[in-house]
C-alpha cells in the first residue's frame, strides 16, 4: 500500500518522529461529484444532501486502509507518534455548524465560483476569468466545487489542531 511505503519512507529516510496522516473528505459533498452523479432518489443522499455512496466509500479508505495501516505502524515504529487527520470528521463538523460559523446556510453545496446547476458548477465551465464569482467567498465552504474556500479551511484546520495538538505531544 502507497501509504505505508511513504509513511516508512518518511520515518526511515527522513527521521520523523512526529506524523499526520490525512484522510480523505467526504467527497460526496462537494459540488462536482453533486452535479455529475446528481439523482431524483431521495435515498441517495444524507442529512447533509451528500451523496451516501460516495461518502460511503471515503469511510472505507479512512478506516479501512488508513487507519489499519497506522495501527501497523505504530506496531512497526513505536518510538513514533502517528495521528490520523480527520477531514471527513472535521468537513461534516463544519457542515453542522456552518451558520453558526459565518457561512449562509443555503449554500453549503454550493460553489463559489461557478456557473448553473443546483450547485453551481459546470465541468465545461469551470472556474475562470469567464466565470462568475459570488460576492463573499466566506460565506460559502466550496471555492470552485473541487476545492473549499479560504475560510472553509481555516475552520477545518482549527478543529484538526485542536484534536490533534495533545496526541502529537509536541507543544503546550
Amino acid at each position: 500500500m502507497i501509504v505505508v511505503y511513504e509513511l516508512q519512507r518518511v520515518i526511515n529516510a527522513y527521521g520523523a518522529v512526529r506524523v499526520v496522516v490525512p484522510g480523505i473528505f467526504p467527497n460526496g459533498c462537494f459540488p462536482l461529484y453533486l452535479t455529475l452523479y446528481q439523482t431524483n432518489d431521495s435515498s441517495a443522499y444524507d442529512k447533509h444532501g451528500c451523496l451516501k455512496e460516495f461518502n460511503s466509500l471515503a469511510v472505507y479508505h479512512n478506516t479501512k486502509l488508513l487507519q489499519e495501516a497506522i495501527l501497523e505502524l505504530k506496531t512497526e515504529y513505536p518510538d513514533v507518534i502517528i495521528v490520523y487527520g480527520d477531514y471527513y470528521r472535521a468537513f461534516l463538523w463544519l457542515f453542522d455548524h456552518a451558520v453558526r460559523l459565518g457561512f449562509d446556510g443555503e449554500t453549503t453545496r454550493k460553489a463559489c465560483c461557478g456557473i448553473g446547476g443546483d450547485y453551481n458548477f459546470n465541468l465545461t465551465r469551470m472556474c475562470s476569468l469567464e466565470v462568475p464569482v459570488c460576492l463573499n467567498p466566506n460565506r460559502f465552504i466550496s471555492w470552485d466545487g473541487i476545492h473549499l474556500t479560504e475560510a472553509a479551511y481555516k475552520w477545518i484546520a482549527e478543529w484538526l489542531i485542536d484534536g490533534m495538538l495533545p496526541k502529537l505531544q509536541c507543544c503546550n
